[in-house]
């Protein structure tokens, strides 16, 4: 049983070992990462964003009509409405942006996870799960765990999955290896990274 678990132990742990070796190939930039969040969810997000400030803001400056007067700012602020009108777009804001990492965290995990071929219902789910509770543990799990991207076959430039040992298209070995200590090697290198067996020198 001792001999299955390591087994066990040993495939997860390489497994995960060659993921980030994959994932350290991946060249990701915010901006265009950020693009993948659905543009109507931006668009909801900015439309309850206005619609927060167009509410608060009108409901404040109400309030220096009200005889029992405006408890929601200090005494200097009361009479100027100004002011207190710009620290409330202030709060507003604030509360706007920390609702609205949270819901675009979740569109990218969702969008993220499809792209990778991973369970993106599951892992939305896992997440919303965890929020309550454990706060961004979800996320963290998620980008620890998370398949490296699917990338071009470097013979046939066919997208392949990160999970492919060989490319369907033309055959091409995905996971080349050195000869002598069986780890995976970059297909650029000369020399096993590893024991320095010669890579060049032929099967």
């Amino acid at each position: 049983m001792s001999d299955y678990s390591q087994k066990v132990t040993g495939s997860f742990n390489e497994r995960m070992r060659l993921n980030r070796l994959r994932r350290r190939k991946e060249k990701l930039r915010f901006w265009s990462e950020f693009l993948i969040i659905p543009k109507w969810l931006m668009g909801l997000v900015a439309f309850l964003y206005a619609l927060a400030l167009g509410i608060a803001i009108p409901f404040n400056l109400a309030q220096r009509y009200n005889p029992y007067g405006n408890d929601m700012f200090p005494p200097e602020l009361r009479d100027q409405p100004v002011l207190a009108s710009f620290a409330l777009a202030g709060l507003v804001t604030l509360a706007s942006i920390f609702f609205a990492s949270f819901i675009f965290l979740t569109a990218y995990v969702n969008r993220d996870a499809s792209r990778r071929g991973m369970n993106s219902a599951l892992w939305t789910i896992l997440i919303l799960i965890f929020l309550p509770t454990w706060g961004l543990i979800g996320f963290v799990i998620y980008f620890l765990m998370r398949e490296p991207l699917p990338y071009p076959c470097p013979q046939c430039s066919a997208s392949v999955s990160a999970r492919f040992n060989f490319c369907p298209n033309c055959k091409c070995n995905l996971q080349p290896s050195c000869p002598q200590c069986k780890r995976e090697v970059a297909e650029l290198d000369k020399f096993c990274p590893y024991c320095g067996n010669d890579l060049t020198a032929g099967p």
